[in-house]
């Protein structure tokens, strides 16, 4: 989905990062989904997709029945060309579509620049020197910071708001963009975030309630942003990890933009999603991250638990069935945790990591947690991994997808199947379950790197140049 030099050395240079950052995407699905009432978000919520990763932040859509085959010529329902560009994961509310998207002005300011090279002393800096490494080139160019509200059912623009129009601070990634978070919706707020370019609160019919300024962050190697907002009750929660010297955790009311909390943090740049979890009567927030896993107290911001262990460059959000939460990366090695809730304090060691695994976690993608089954991909390879949640074993593990060669995408589940999304435009069906089954290949002629929405019967596919609706017919 999310640089300029490496401040702090918080943790190892590389020598070449190649990142295609952050296709951020989502849901978990299944009626039978084993999670307890105090997790499970209100019932017309689990009919939608309000947020990143689905109504359950798992990946699954627990009330849909999707189509399970299409083409550009077979269920596509409508297929609409989008302004500008972005890799964030529409939501879904009723009958409307959401999407964030940057729209270039040709409004020239400065020339380009490139971004300062990194310390010669680092391994990073010698990479340079020796014609390695990764350069963005600072943007001379206003863009148009875009939130679109589609109807659902025809696909038409019901509004476009201008959320703000500046020359980024900095670049991005070559697979990245200026768009990549994405919304959050409680059916009455609709929270979005473009990062160094503000946090903002619509209502449904994109009425401007509030916005914030944050500041700007500094990405690493300026891969660009990623993180979402999240969204719990009255509480918005952004997580604020860059290469300054002020990373920090924040909680605004929804309602107001007032600042309810803000904790100071001491991690590299984070492109994770923090996940808000209910347990024993308390909500927290799990940041993943380079340095820890941290949780909060969502009503006060003060530290519950932490635990290292997780590798450079965190992407993939956690995920929970509401007793245990499920962590991992995948850049410069390989880390999945299971976190088991209830405990404070340091957890690093303890029997609170009720397992780990050391070899094929993504890169990019979040992982899906589905009825005691994790799945999870290799890095942003065409390999697929399916772990009992309960006993930390492989079902199967790194099995190779045909047709899938990179996915930035995170699987999504519904009703009985699992969808993997690569970057060239081909979907997976798989059979839900523990063996690796293949039900069906779909293909589209877009680029995607967004991960799919699935609402009622339908999904949506956002690709490079087109937002599709897939609805069997």
């Amino acid at each position: 989905m999310h640089s300029v030099p490496l401040a702090r050395n918080k943790f190892m240079k590389s020598t070449i990062l190649t990142i295609g950052l952050l296709a951020l995407s989502l849901a978990q699905g299944c009626s039978k989904l084993s999670i307890p009432t105090e997790t499970a978000p209100p019932e017309t919520a689990k009919e939608f997709w309000p947020q990143w990763r689905g109504p359950l932040a798992t990946g699954v859509a627990p009330e849909a029945n999707p189509a399970s085959e299409w083409s550009e010529t077979k269920n596509v329902k409508w297929k609409i060309k989008t302004p500008g560009f972005g890799t964030s994961t529409p939501i879904i509310w009723g009958d409307r579509v959401f999407i964030l998207t940057a729209i270039a002005t040709g409004k020239k300011s400065e020339s380009k620049k490139i971004a300062p090279p990194v310390e010669e002393t680092t391994l990073l800096g010698a990479a340079r020197r020796q014609g390695g490494g990764f350069r963005s080139e600072v943007p001379d160019e206003a863009y148009q910071f875009v939130v679109l509200c589609l109807d659902r059912n025809t696909g038409k623009t019901l509004w476009q708001k201008v959320a703000r129009e500046q020359v980024p601070h900095e670049g991005h990634h070559k697979d990245h963009g200026f768009a990549s978070a994405s919304p959050v919706t409680d059916g009455e707020h609709l929270i979005v975030s473009f990062g160094s370019r503000g946090l903002y609160c619509y209502d449904l019919n994109g009425k401007l309630i509030w916005e914030k300024d944050l500041g700007d962050l500094q990405t690493r190697m300026s891969f660009g942003e990623g993180a979402s907002p999240a969204l719990h009750g009255d509480t918005v929660v952004m997580n604020w990890d860059h290469e300054g010297e002020d990373d920090f955790i924040i909680a605004l009311n929804k309602r107001t933009g007032k600042e309810l909390w803000r904790m100071p943090r001491k991690d590299a740049t984070t492109w994770s999603t923090p996940l808000i979890v209910e347990h024993g009567g308390k909500a927290q927030v799990v940041v993943n991250a380079t340095e820890k896993v941290i949780s909060y107290d969502l009503a006060t911001g003060k530290e519950i638990w932490s635990t290292t262990g997780q590798t450079v460059n965190v992407i993939p959000s956690p995920v929970t069935d509401g007793k245990v939460v499920y962590a991992m990366s995948g850049f410069r090695g390989a880390m999945v945790q299971a976190i088991q809730l209830g405990h404070t304090g340091d957890l690093t060691g303890t029997d609170a990591i009720l397992w780990s695994h050391n070899k094929s976690t993504p890169y990019v993608p979040s992982p899906l947690l589905v009825d005691g089954l994790l799945y999870f991909v290799s890095g942003n390879n065409g390999q697929l991994s399916c772990f009992d949640t309960r006993t930390g074993e492989a079902h199967f593990e790194a099995e190779r997808l045909e047709g899938i060669f990179g996915i930035y995408a995170s699987p999504v589940s519904a009703k009985d199947r699992v969808y993997v999304l690569g970057r060239e435009g081909a979907c997976l069906i798989l059979k839900k379950g523990p063996t690796l089954e293949i039900l069906a290949t779909n293909k589209l002629d877009d680029k995607t790197d967004a991960s799919i929405a699935v609402v009622g019967k339908q999904l949506f596919i956002r690709g490079h140049q087109n937002l599709y609706c897939i609805e069997e017919k």
